[in-house]
């Protein structure tokens, strides 16, 4: 039996991460290689395609993406070139671009519940004191909507202040957000690693001087820490609600307890195995190790393949005639019901005789046309169907 083959998708092989990775992996009996991805060349045609690196195709088994802020664009083409190829890859390339994009997270989050501070995306200056109005007035944070480390982060005390923020910003062209300001979290977060929806490390970060900023790359202190329960439950929560199998979750320390502020998709590892004594490094290639041999499927790829059919959303409550009726008295034929969205719950291959309740929502896959005429057949109000 081959030994298990690794890429690590990196520019810098020096650095504290990168290193460790491959030590572990190296120790672990895997054959590792450190690629660049902006050195490589994809190939694409009507099998699975190729990587090309240093004039060679890359033939591995897993994928580690270690790709940095400044090269998203090109590091997730590689990832998902990989991908259609059949490789693991610890954190997809939609995983990765969710997480990169501090709205689109804060969207995807705050709708399943987890607790997010609350933020605003404004296009002009002018609708500044309205945004920091809905986000509790000043002092608040301004902030892009893309970056890492601490960068294009800002603590604004006036709204004159911040107008002047977002107009710079937005002359700039970046995607510009005001948030909540966490007063009790100042100069403070804790950091917690989820590696395959399991907390292997935590670790609080505080600030150094004046700075409102806890990065460990802007000069922060790192401190050990016995990570609560409710910490530890919201940190697994987002990690897995924006599919991240290897993150840094960010936890601001709030009043009523945790507030998500982000997740990083390449967690440096340096301050939090210093700061934890745990090894983070081997916990991520036990996964590796464990997960290679399993592959993700992308759901809908697979849903798309068959002409004709799709997934609907039947919302009850515009169609209040099924609710208290069991599945099997709505369902069309030919159709499945692939689950019941039920508050912040998903019923997943629900019994038929399930009766359904108000606010609920019936994901359905078969036949979109059949299942659209049936259910649009039911009554003549106009459809809710998605």
């Amino acid at each position: 039996m081959r030994a298990p083959r690794l890429c690590i998708l990196s520019r810098g092989p020096q650095l504290y991460s990168t290193r460790r990775l491959m030590n572990e992996a190296d120790a672990a009996g895997m054959i590792v290689e450190i690629v660049d991805p902006l050195e490589t060349s994809l190939i694409l045609d009507d099998r699975n395609g190729q990587v090309i690196y240093q004039g060679w195709p890359l033939d591995v088994d897993a994928v580690i993406p270690r790709i940095g802020y400044s090269v998203t664009t090109e590091g997730v083409r590689v990832v998902r070139q990989f991908e259609r190829m059949g490789v693991y890859v610890a954190n997809s390339a939609d995983a990765i671009l969710r997480s990169r994009d501090k709205l689109t997270a804060s969207q995807i989050l705050s709708q399943k519940g987890v607790p997010v501070p609350k933020t605003a995306l404004v296009t002009s200056w002018k609708d500044v004191e309205r945004a920091i109005s809905r986000v509790g007035g000043v002092p608040c944070i301004v902030k892009t909507s893309q970056g890492t480390q601490g960068d294009g982060v800002f603590l604004v005390r006036s709204i004159r202040q911040a107008k002047e923020m977002v107009y710079r910003l937005i002359a700039e062209r970046k995607t510009v957000l005001v948030q909540e300001y966490i007063k009790e979290s100042h100069g403070r977060d804790i950091r917690v690693i989820v590696v395959g929806g399991e907390v292997v490390a935590a670790m609080r970060r505080v600030s150094n001087g004046r700075e409102f900023r806890s990065n460990y790359h802007l000069g922060g202190r790192v401190e050990q820490i016995d990570l609560p329960d409710d910490y530890a439950k919201v940190a697994i929560e987002a990690a897995n609600h924006l599919g991240i199998d290897v993150g840094g979750v960010d936890l601001l320390e709030g009043r009523t307890g945790p507030i998500l502020l982000e997740v990083n998709s390449s967690p440096g590892l340096e301050g939090i195995e210093k700061a934890s004594g745990s090894n983070v490094a081997g916990h991520i290639i036990e996964m590796i190790a464990k997960r290679h041999k399993i592959q993700s499927v992308n759901l809908d790829e697979i849903i798309r393949r068959r002409t004709g059919f799709g997934t609907v959303t039947v919302i009850l409550n515009t169609w209040p005639q099924f609710i208290g009726r069991s599945i099997s008295e709505v369902i069309p034929p030919n159709s499945n019901v692939v689950t019941i969205i039920r508050g912040k719950e998903n019923i997943w291959s629900p019994d038929v005789e399930l009766i359904l309740q108000p606010n609920d929502q019936i994901v359905l896959y078969g036949p979109l046309e059949s299942m659209r005429s049936h259910i649009e057949g039911d009554d003549e109000s106009p459809a809710a169907l998605s």
